[in-house]
């Protein structure tokens, strides 16, 4: 073989492999925005200090979602996901409302990093309800315009944003159900979701149907941060807290916000 049909050869070989990495989709990466039960714990939540002696067992939901994006998962969310690999980015922090999110300057970091085709899953609620907490307290009227804000700005920056009703507490439970504690809240997530043509994941009603299923006594000891005295580090004197999860009941909630991603419509 003479050396120009090597060369030739050689060209068709690089080009092949050239046009097989230009095809393979970069990664896509997934934003959460949100409070303490969707936060991330484990990774420098508080820098310096040692989750497993601090924090350990509290988990957020989101501290658990990167193994829910794995590549064989992601052909069951292709209606909003088409990237081979995600990346979870979770920016979610404890205490926080729609509306301190913002004037904290959380959301402008995450505006700022946002590219074509990321998603943006904003899980709100518990703190804008909290009449009794006037620094983080914001009203539904507020909280509905918060929301489209942040739809409307994800929406510049070409990102699909998606929009989740808070997780349930573990009350109020009634005759072995659990029943919506955040009031009106759920519906205005609904409402904005519905006025700009939003994905909406209820998760709201996941989780309250979940636990009902699972049952009072096995969620509040297994999913909740309900801990005995002396178990944990972290806990030396126990812990009574019905709000936060502990990593079982992270990873449900976490499996619940990617079932109800299955079913969602892209936006248009």
């Amino acid at each position: 073989m003479n050396k120009r049909i090597i060369a030739i050869a050689l060209l068709l070989l690089c080009t092949a492999g050239m046009s097989f990495r230009l095809q393979k989709k970069k990664p896509v990466r997934v934003f959460l925005i949100g409070d303490s039960t969707m936060a991330d714990y484990a990774n420098n939540y508080e820098e310096g200090k040692d989750y497993m002696k601090t924090r350990y067992p509290l988990a957020g939901w989101g501290q658990v979602f990167q193994p829910f994006m794995s590549s064989d998962s992601l052909s069951k969310i292709r209606n909003i996901i088409k990237a081979d690999s995600v990346i979870v980015v979770d920016k979610a922090r404890g205490g926080r409302s729609t509306r301190t999110f913002f004037e904290e300057g959380r959301w402008e970091e995450v505006y700022k990093a946002l590219q074509k085709n990321d998603v943006v899953m904003m899980q709100f609620g518990h703190n804008d309800a909290a009449e009794n907490k006037p620094e983080r307290y914001t009203n539904t009227a507020a909280y509905k315009q918060y929301l489209r804000f942040y739809v409307q700005q994800s929406r510049e920056k070409g990102a699909v944003p998606i929009i989740l009703t808070p997780v349930a507490r573990n009350y109020p439970w009634e005759g072995g159900k659990l029943s919506n504690v955040h009031g009106d809240y759920p519906q205005a997530a609904k409402d904005v979701a519905k006025e700009l043509n939003v994905p909406l994941i209820d998760l709201t009603q996941l989780s309250i149907d979940h636990f009902t299923a699972k049952g009072k006594e096995y969620v509040t000891q297994n999913y909740f941060m309900n801990l005995p005295a002396g178990k944990y580090e972290a806990y030396p004197e126990g812990q009574s807290d019905n709000t936060h999860f502990q990593p079982e009941g992270a990873e449900e909630v976490a499996r619940l916000v990617f079932k109800g991603m299955q079913s969602l419509k892209p936006n248009k």
